[in-house]
């Protein structure tokens, strides 16, 4: 009974996820363009950044966001607030988190989910080894409780004298934690919540 009602609900969350992206890129249109024209304004190189990442089973996709660094410098799989590669008009997209709003288009088509484990470059969720490997049954997310919870990320890791050590020996493994906790107690107005959450962070 408890897998069914789990099966109705993920049915649900997929249902969902497309209605809302649907609406969300139809509603922010204007204001996606108009964010488009101020990237190309501000450096040279495409709006948008497309990089392989890990989805649902282990799966590659594309990401698409809006291109936050110098043209050919992006590609790191850790990055500092101070980064030099990361353009004026970059720190405010990464910032505001406003640089995912192009992620609607992965949830839309079905490679990524609202809420969900953040999607990693490969190295990271398809290296996951035993019971750590039920997180690949999630699609990854735009927002999720360990995104909320290193929301600042990047300023933590500018501190670090070591910020990919330091991000694979301590964020990486309390992110899978508590993404593991996030998939053992899923619901789905456990999602509404985080979701507002992260909105009127």
């Amino acid at each position: 009974m408890e897998s069914n009602r789990h099966k109705i609900g993920f049915f649900f969350k997929w249902c969902f996820d497309r209605i809302v992206a649907l609406v969300g890129l139809v509603v922010l249109c204007l204001p996606l363009l108009v964010i488009a024209v101020l990237i190309k304004i501000d450096s040279k190189g495409p709006v948008f950044f497309m990089q392989k990442r890990i989805g649902k089973n282990g799966r590659p996709f594309k990401i698409c966001k809006f291109r936050t660094m110098l043209h050919q410098s992006e590609g790191a799989t850790v990055t500092t607030a101070d980064d030099p590669r990361i353009t004026r008009m970059g720190h405010w997209l990464r910032h505001s988190k406003v640089d995912c709003l192009t992620e609607l288009v992965n949830v839309l088509i079905g490679q990524m989910s609202f809420v969900g484990p953040r999607p990693d470059v490969p190295g990271y969720a398809d290296q996951l080894i035993g019971d750590d490997r039920r997180l690949l049954q999630l699609r990854p997310g735009i927002t999720g409780p360990a995104s909320i919870k290193y929301r600042n990320e990047e300023e933590l890791l500018s501190r670090q004298p070591t910020p990919k050590a330091y991000n694979d020996e301590v964020i990486w493994p309390d992110k899978v934690r508590i993404n593991l906790d996030y998939l053992d107690h899923w619901s789905f107005l456990g999602d509404i919540k985080l979701i507002f959450k992260t909105i009127f962070h």
